[in-house]
């Protein structure tokens, strides 16, 4: 009778883990989304803890309470803190994989290696190495997004460094090989704590090499490495939902990465060999470009003038908080009779969405939030283009510097309007360590400061004018 529960309880909670999957497609059904992959999750741990094998009910029980004392705590950071948290997320997976394939090793090695077959050791290989090098993969990922202090930022590399990875990976793959074939040779003792050593310093090696501004599309991978490792695991426990939510798992982690690989016009080779980030020589200084800077009052005085309005947000926006500040100044401007547009490109801020759901926060109607490919064709009957706190993916040398890394990434052509104003915290430049040209271009004028308190000042120039559209 319980092993049939079980069952049901498993074909039910797959069915929801792919309709909550399904459900993120829509802003609407978000919310049916998360409930939907909260029950799965229970009803999955439900069905396995009432199977008659488990007997450690105590240790099941100090499990959940220590996934509560982290979890809680994971969930309550900023916004603007959501890819590492994700990155962690994806480490504690990638452990608990590892894990458990080290475990189920050595415990069937202690009985005599007979459940050791040549198809559930190859799934068990898989799984410890995924697993693990997900694991410190995602921790330096995480430890980049959050500028550790001992974590270098930019891409550090250095000779033959693709050449020794492949390496250090493809040794680790000709041991699992040798235990599969021979899962009880004398050696085996030997080489199996070799791979779990191997895979925890490759994925330290990988992601060295990979700049800050790739971090998200990097999370995304290592998010398709533990789906991976997770199929892995159900093969190897002989469980299916396990193989579901894994392939699941797996397969959003790949077409994210597509996603974001496809916004930026990178490949993945790109991403993870390239070194995107590293800094460029900064050519405003050294071609006599300055910025020309606009006070609040004036540009208050050529925004209130306009028809159409397109904000871009960006992670300057995200840092700063300053949605709600957004949300007064579209309102101040849509009660003047303003048309006002969200500019929205797809890998903006850290992550996919990251802005949709910064806006949403502050209630601004998503049918005012444009894709870039919906938005681009607008832009030249754009009165004013108000860029907050966004660089790389409103940067015109997309278009035209092949010597640039951002050559033919598709942008918002925030260029294209009759007047744009940018709201910067300093002349940094962006990720990609390059200046932007839009900033310097004869119709753009700087706004410098923190976004929430500049978004602020005009919002109070509006609201203290009496001028109507």
């Amino acid at each position: 009778m319980i092993p049939s529960l079980a069952q049901l309880a498993y074909v039910v909670a797959s069915a929801l883990f792919i309709f909550s999957l399904y459900w993120m497609n829509n802003p609407q059904t978000a919310r049916k989304s998360v409930r939907a992959g909260v029950i799965a999750m229970i009803l999955a741990m439900a069905a396995t803890w009432i199977q008659p094998g488990i007997v450690h009910h105590l240790w099941i029980i100090l499990a959940i309470l220590a996934g509560f004392a982290v979890g809680i705590p994971l969930s309550r950071v900023a916004l603007t803190a959501v890819p590492q948290r994700t990155a962690l997320s994806h480490a504690f997976g990638g452990l608990a994989a590892g894990l458990v394939g080290t475990a189920k090793f050595y415990l069937w090695m202690s009985e005599g290696g007979a459940m050791l077959t040549p198809f559930r050791t190859s799934a068990l290989i898989l799984e410890v190495l995924l697993g693990f090098l997900t694991f410190t993969g995602s921790l330096m990922a995480a430890g980049k997004l959050q500028e550790v202090k001992w974590i270098p930022q930019r891409p550090v590399t250095y000779p033959l460094q693709n050449l020794t990875n492949i390496g250090l990976l493809l040794f680790a793959a000709a041991l699992g090989v040798m235990i599969v074939l021979n899962p009880a040779g004398p050696w085996t003792a030997i080489a199996f704590p070799i791979i779990i050593a191997l895979s925890l310093a490759f994925g330290i090696l990988l992601i060295i090499p990979i700049g800050g501004a790739d971090m998200p599309t990097v999370i995304s991978i290592l998010n398709a490495y533990a789906g991976l490792s997770a199929v892995a695991m159900g093969f190897m426990l002989d469980n299916k939902l396990l193989i579901v939510a894994g392939a699941l798992d797996g397969s959003s982690g790949l077409i994210l990465s597509i996603i974001m690989c496809k916004a930026m016009n990178r490949s993945f080779a790109n991403v993870l060999f390239g070194a995107f980030g590293q800094v460029q020589a900064t050519k405003g200084a050294a071609d006599g470009r300055s910025y020309k800077q606009e006070t609040i009052e004036g540009a208050a005085q050529i925004m209130e003038q306009a028809s159409l309005v397109v904000i871009i947000p960006g992670y300057g926006m995200a840092v700063a908080q300053a949605q709600h500040r957004v949300r007064e100044l579209y309102d101040q401007l849509t009660k003047r009779g303003i048309t006002v547009k969200f500019a929205i490109h797809p890998v903006a801020g850290r992550m996919p969405g990251h802005m949709n759901v910064l806006l949403a926060e502050a209630d601004i109607p998503y049918s005012d939030q444009i894709a870039m490919d919906d938005i681009n064709p607008e832009m030249p009957q754009c009165d004013v283009a108000l860029v907050i706190g966004a660089n790389d993916v409103v940067n015109p040398a997309a278009r035209t510097d092949k010597s640039t890394p951002i050559y033919g990434m598709p942008i918002i052509d925030a260029d294209k309007a009759r007047t744009v104003f940018a709201i910067k915290r300093s002349k940094n430049p962006g990720f990609a360590g390059i200046d932007n040209d839009l900033y310097f271009a004869d119709r753009s004028f700087m706004l410098f400061g923190d976004a929430k308190a500049v978004i602020g000042d005009l919002v109070k120039q509006f609201s203290g004018g009496s001028g109507m559209h």
